[in-house]
């Protein structure tokens, strides 16, 4: 679908002159460098790190469009996905006039990043199951409106979010629908990034940090058409991905066969953490997963996240988030953290809530 994206711009970000860095200028990775002001000796470390990276990763975009079955023009890479989120803001969002559309329960980086560039949020909940509301979510739509933020698999809930209402907001909004992939890894749903050609409004996230294991890397994917993707590098920092960072990614996806391994792994201990939990009298309700981790019903579930960590074991207290009363959110682990958590998990209500 042709999707104009002009008039959803900032009027100065579509006239903006980039910074033009000393990579953008010579790309060349042979000859005598004394255009960048570095360090002509190496680095104080065992490996030189004395020259400045390629400011738009193109050897690590080619290698990921390959196992992305997508474009290399299509792909923004930034400082984990909340690059992505926050350079969207900043060139679609005019500060106290334009919002955007939330739904909770969600990924809170939304809200935080809206927030910072001061944009108003329009939120509406999913349903009891964790479903969108789409109508409503259509009728929220103004003028004003220029992102709707969907998160699926969503976070904290879990699970997938139905793709039927996805796409009626794509073709029916005329505005950005970001659809946030970064637990898709673990799920049986095909990627967004299928449709890209399809759909000039849609961005698809997706992450380095899960499935790849590498969330200290911070590294995030954002993948849509190319007008939008040389937007985003037209505003973000000229050298935002180190060199570090592009050169263990490269070694980590020439190694994917070890990564379809890890998932495989982690699903069965979904399966396993699922099962363990389900023969629990107390858990109320196992949400369903197609992310790494499980939404639990508890009762007490404030306690025993306070009581969990006495043991060593860190989960997520979700209590207080919408539609996630009494929720605690628990990242799969190996099977020995899995068996500790429930064991920890059976002593905290044997001796606190069955006295």
């Amino acid at each position: 679908m042709k999707f104009d994206l002009t008039p959803l711009l900032r009027p100065h970000i579509a006239n903006l002159q980039p910074y033009t860095s000393a990579r953008d200028e010579y790309t060349g990775k042979e000859g005598i460098f004394l255009d960048a002001n570095e360090n002509p000796y190496g680095s104080v470390t065992d490996e030189d790190h004395n020259r400045y990276p390629d400011p738009y990763q193109l050897d690590l975009k080619q290698e990921i469009a390959k196992i992305k079955e997508v474009k290399s023009s299509q792909i923004f890479l930034g400082n984990g996905s909340d690059e992505a989120i926050d350079l969207l803001f900043r060139a679609f969002c005019n500060p106290g006039k334009d919002n955007v559309i939330l739904l909770p329960p969600t990924y809170g980086m939304y809200e935080v990043s809206a927030g910072i560039n001061d944009v108003e949020t329009r939120k509406i909940p999913l349903t009891a199951d964790f479903q969108l509301q789409p109508d409503l979510i259509l009728n929220a739509v103004d003028e004003n409106t220029k992102i709707i933020f969907v998160c699926s698999p969503n976070n904290p809930s879990g699970n997938k979010v139905n793709r039927e209402d996805i796409l009626k907001l794509l073709r029916e909004f005329n505005g950005l629908v970001v659809v946030d992939e970064a637990y898709i890894d673990f799920s049986d749903e095909p990627s967004f990034t299928t449709l890209l050609s399809e759909y000039g409004n849609l961005l698809v996230m997706q992450t380095f940090s899960k499935a790849w294991g590498l969330a200290s890397l911070r590294l995030g994917m954002a993948f849509a058409s190319k007008k939008m993707i040389k937007i985003l590098n037209r505003i973000k920092p000229p050298y935002n991905i180190s060199g570090l960072t592009q050169q263990t990614v490269l070694a980590a996806i020439r190694n994917v066969d070890k990564v379809n391994v890890m998932i495989a792994d982690i699903l069965q201990e979904r399966e396993y953490l699922k099962k363990e939990m389900s023969q629990l009298d107390f858990v109320e309700k196992i949400h369903p997963s197609h992310a790494n981790f499980l939404l639990v019903k508890i009762p007490n579930a404030g306690h025993v996240y306070d009581d969990l960590i006495e043991e060593k074991i860190i989960v997520r207290n979700r209590s207080k988030v919408q539609l996630c009363e009494e929720c605690l959110r628990i990242s799969v682990g190996t099977r020995a953290e899995n068996d500790a958590f429930i064991q920890a998990l059976k002593k905290i209500y044997t001796e606190s809530f069955n006295q």
